[in-house]
């Protein structure tokens, strides 16, 4: 169970363990009460590979919301990053400016989230891309057991539709590459289809599983 306040869903959710999962019914009320008791709505995050709790939140009246699946690559194209992008081992200012810009988010939530990263122990990149010294594409991914983790892409409004973001994840991934990654894999919502179609022409291909949010109505 995570809880860091604000609206990040996957900061203040319940999360399926790897380990053997007890009954459904008892793990649902436990996180009842754990959100209620710090005055949470009661959130959820059910995978297609752990959904054993879907009929009981069915049964409570749960909504659905952020479908999303999880897609990987394979990594075997060739990639040559270009000039205009910047690599950082940690979040710059411009590098946060853009993500709470684009993602709308509260300044709890922008909080949390600086945190978050700041707090990944992995061999870690971010990569900025400016256009004219304005930092306007950014994206960024960590590497683990020769997996990259792509995280955080995003593209400033006014500069989307010119293959900024494209751009900035080749300088990503052949960051990653160097530093021993052998696949990469990223998750995006499913009705994001122009990111969909950017992530599949660059090799993301195959869906490894989906996932969604289970609220409780207010």
């Amino acid at each position: 169970m995570g809880r860091s306040g604000g609206r990040m869903r996957q900061a203040n959710c319940v999360n399926p363990l790897r380990s053997p999962r007890g009954d459904p019914a008892t793990a649902i009320e436990r996180g009842e009460r754990f959100y209620e008791a710090c005055r949470q709505a009661p959130l959820f995050r059910v995978t297609t590979i752990a959904a054993e709790m879907e009929p009981e939140l069915d049964r409570l009246g749960y909504g659905v919301e952020g479908r999303t699946t999880t897609l990987f690559n394979p990594l075997e194209r060739a990639v040559v990053a270009d000039a205009g992008t910047v690599l950082l081992a940690e979040s710059s200012e411009d590098w946060l400016a853009i993500r709470q810009r684009t993602s709308g988010e509260a300044s709890a939530d922008h909080a949390a989230y600086a945190a978050m990263v700041r707090a990944v122990a992995l061999p870690k990149a971010f990569a900025t891309t400016y256009v004219d010294d304005t930092a306007v594409s950014i994206a960024y991914g960590a590497v683990g057991h020769g997996l990259l983790a792509v995280e955080g892409v995003a593209t400033d409004a006014g500069f989307r539709g010119r293959g900024l973001a494209r751009k900035t994840l080749h300088a990503l991934i052949a960051w990653a590459k160097g530093a021993g990654a052998q696949a990469a894999c990223l998750q995006v919502q499913i009705d994001n289809e122009p990111a969909r179609m950017l992530y599949a022409s660059l090799g993301f291909g195959r869906e490894l599983y989906r996932y969604h949010y289970r609220r409780r109505p207010a």
